[in-house]
């Protein structure tokens, strides 16, 4: 992420002893170590939060389209069944002859 060298990273570390001073670097060492800590943790929340997000949505998604799928289908059938009822009510009629009374 950061492209600091080892060099770098020295230089920071003498500056910090000067400013800071040998007595209380250690804390303020200890304490930077913790709230990068705690921001990595938080970071890291975050992505699986976004992440949880993006899955419930595409199973949203999915959700939704094998319900107009199914509805296509129950459609469909429905179709064919009135279709086969009325050839089938059309046969019927057609082939039994009227009885005389």
């Amino acid at each position: 992420m950061f492209d600091i060298a080892f060099s770098e990273i020295l230089v920071i570390a003498v500056v910090a002893l000067l400013v800071i001073g040998p007595e209380k670097l250690p804390k303020v060492a200890r304490t930077l170590g913790m709230l990068t800590g705690r921001l990595q943790r938080y970071v890291s929340t975050v992505k699986a939060d976004i992440d949880r997000e993006l899955r419930m949505e595409d199973m949203r998604k999915m959700e939704q389209e094998t319900r107009n799928s199914i509805m296509a289908t129950q459609s469909d059938i429905s179709a064919e069944i009135h279709k086969t009822e009325s050839e089938v009510s059309t046969a019927l009629d057609t082939s039994t002859p009227d009885k005389p009374a």
